[in-house]
């Protein structure tokens, strides 16, 4: 006869099947099967949330199905698009100054650009188009001036 250690005894009685009477019937007891436990008995139960209470109530009656996510999607394109639009020509119906139609001829001075040329000689003007002017009167190929250079511009 051998003796056997607790935990041998243990294991092979775990693993005897195990067996319910009742009602004239014999049959196998299904085991509970509990996941085993990570921290040690005794221990303080560590919190694994955010911290951030979050309702559990059912306030979504039905989910979001893929119609309602492609309708949100176009409208949100929709906003967009007209967004752009705005932007794009809101400009055209507002208040919009003009280039001056009076050319004089003006000397660049030391370290002024194209566009300090044109802020200074019309500055009422938007300086994009005033420059574009400079550059088509005077056919300039690049914005690049030297100082006392003499150009056709627009003055206000």
């Amino acid at each position: 006869m051998t003796i056997l250690d607790d935990r041998e005894t243990w294991n092979e009685f775990e693993r005897a099947p195990r067996l319910q009477v009742g009602g004239g019937r014999v049959r196998p007891v299904v085991p509970v099967r509990r996941s085993p436990s990570r921290r040690p008995g005794g221990a303080p139960v560590r919190y694994r949330g955010t911290g951030v209470l979050v309702s559990r109530a059912p306030h979504r009656r039905r989910p979001i199905t893929p119609a309602t996510t492609v309708l949100l999607a176009l409208v949100a394109a929709a906003i967009t698009l007209w967004l752009g639009l705005v932007g794009q020509f809101g400009e055209l119906v507002g208040d919009h100054a003009e280039i001056p139609g009076r050319l004089a001829v003006v000397q660049v001075q030391s370290g002024e650009s194209l566009q300090h040329v044109a802020q200074r000689v019309a500055p009422d003007a938007p300086v994009a188009d005033v420059v574009d002017r400079i550059r088509e009167l005077n056919k300039l190929e690049s914005v690049a001036l030297d100082a006392g250079q003499t150009l056709i511009a627009p003055v206000a």
